[in-house]
């Protein structure tokens, strides 16, 4: 199957998008068999962390590109949390075709400046861009609930990067390893009815599964999921070395991470179709 364009996705799913993170190539085959086994499409991203801890964007996301276009599902591949323009456009020459540039960090002006060049030179290249404004919980484990989205700012903010979707602040965090995220749900109405663009979830690890069905049903669109494949991925591994020690052979233990990971995409996936 060609490779997927993920606004094709987002526009013409009746569901939510499940957008699931690559950290090795055994994320991205179970990520694909979770979602052949719905025959529901998906979204592979592959985050500035990710790209760290290889090395070098280019041999993940030619991986990924790969498994996508062997997929019997609709598979796009999405470049996540992307703070350096340089990644973003090395990601749009490899093949990607759409970018999540993070310029929260930057001032409010300068994040809109910033965005706004970026959302262009994409759009040029037909590139599909999702940005955030200000903060959705912390990263790296830090708990940040309380960080909300104005409807009025996120719609300016919109009109003047000419942004495809954005991530707002509803009441999740990156990196929980909990399901015990409270989201403002009155607040994704408000923002759903305001805002001309999809709306993202990021930090959706940390929200119960009932939640996620009313979060997607007040209007969130693409909802990132990570550290929750993380957790089946690794709980999977120490259940199988703790259980045959003698074990040398990685495939055998990467392959209990990958089928877990596979059944946690089939579960989320059928979670966010309502």
């Amino acid at each position: 199957m060609p490779l997927a364009a993920i606004g094709d996705i987002v526009s013409q799913s009746p569901a939510g998008v499940g957008a699931f993170n690559v950290i090795q190539l055994e994320h991205a085959t179970a990520i694909v068999a979770g979602a052949q086994a719905l025959g529901m499409p998906v979204v592979l991203q592959i985050s500035e962390n990710c790209v760290r801890y290889h090395g070098a964007l280019e041999p993940v996301a030619l991986a990924a590109l790969a498994v996508a276009r062997r997929a019997d599902v609709p598979v796009a591949v999405h470049l996540d949390h992307a703070t350096d323009r340089a990644l973003v456009e090395e990601a749009v020459e490899l093949g990607l075709g759409s970018v999540m540039y993070d310029a929260s960090a930057l001032p409010d002006e300068e994040n809109v400046a910033a965005t706004a060049e970026v959302a262009a030179w994409c759009h040029e290249r037909g590139v599909w861009v999702e940005a955030e404004l200000g903060e959705v919980g912390g990263k790296d484990g830090v708990h940040a609930p309380g960080a909300r989205t104005k409807p009025h700012e996120a719609v300016d903010y919109v009109a003047r990067t000419g942004v495809d979707a954005l991530a707002v602040a509803v009441g999740t965090s990156h990196a929980m390893t909990s399901k015990d995220a409270v989201l403002d749900l009155e607040l994704i109405a408000e923002l759903r009815a305001a805002v001309p663009v999809p709306l993202v979830l990021h930090g959706s690890s940390g929200v119960p599964d009932d939640v996620l069905r009313e979060a997607v049903g007040k209007g969130m669109k693409k909802i990132n999921i990570a550290t929750h494949l993380n957790k089946a991925f690794t709980g999977a591994v120490r259940d199988y070395l703790a259980h045959d020690e003698r074990v040398v052979d990685s495939r055998k233990y990467l392959k209990a991470g990958r089928d877990a990971v596979s059944r946690e995409v089939t579960h989320l996936l059928g979670v966010l179709a309502g």
